[in-house]
């Protein structure tokens, strides 16, 4: 496939996890990456900061998808119903790339920068969720704690998600998540 070829940066996400797979994300190189998807470098760079990145370019864009269903979510509903709410609509954006967040998933638990960079990732959430709560008038420290218990449910909804079979569908696993917490707080 020629560098003129389109989805530059589809190519690029598809060889890099790839290789992140087949040798490890240590001892890929951003050249090996680049001739995987018959680019450059410099085009690489363009695209992504470093090699990190391609494993989670998309997590601002499901921090806003998150934001603005929370945002948008009926005045009525409760702190936490309009956060499972959000993450059920951000399950349903996972669905048709489930074999690429195994393979993901599997890359960043075998590397402990990434984990690092992943609890990164869902604080950023629940700093986010938290901030767009408050802005909907929930006060502290419910407002807190919606968004950080939100982001664990979703966080066990998600692994049990890439752990078992194909179905049901993440946005059902968040449903039964988050119905799990409400029993668990509820003292049942």
């Amino acid at each position: 496939m020629g560098r003129w070829e389109p989805n530059a940066r589809g190519r690029l996400a598809k060889a890099a996890l790839e290789l992140y797979v087949e040798r490890g994300y240590e001892q890929t190189t951003v050249a090996e990456i680049a001739k995987r998807a018959g680019l450059t470098e410099r085009t690489f760079f363009r695209h992504f900061a470093d090699k990190r990145e391609v494993l989670f370019s998309g997590s601002d864009a499901l921090r806003e998808h998150l934001a603005d269903a929370v945002a948008g979510a009926p005045e009525s509903m409760a702190p936490i119903d309009a956060v499972a709410a959000a993450f059920e609509k951000v399950g349903v954006l996972f669905e048709e790339g489930r074999e690429r967040s195994l393979q993901r998933q599997s890359v960043i638990a075998a590397n402990a920068e990434l984990r690092e960079r992943e609890l990164i990732k869902l604080a950023w959430w629940s700093a986010t969720l938290a901030d767009t709560l408050r802005r909907r008038g929930v006060a502290d420290p419910a407002a807190s704690l919606a968004a950080e218990a939100g982001v664990a449910a979703f966080k066990v909804a998600f692994e049990r998600w890439i752990s078992g079979p194909a179905e049901p569908d993440l946005s059902q696993i968040v449903r039964e998540s988050f119905d799990e917490l409400k029993a668990v707080t509820a003292g049942r």
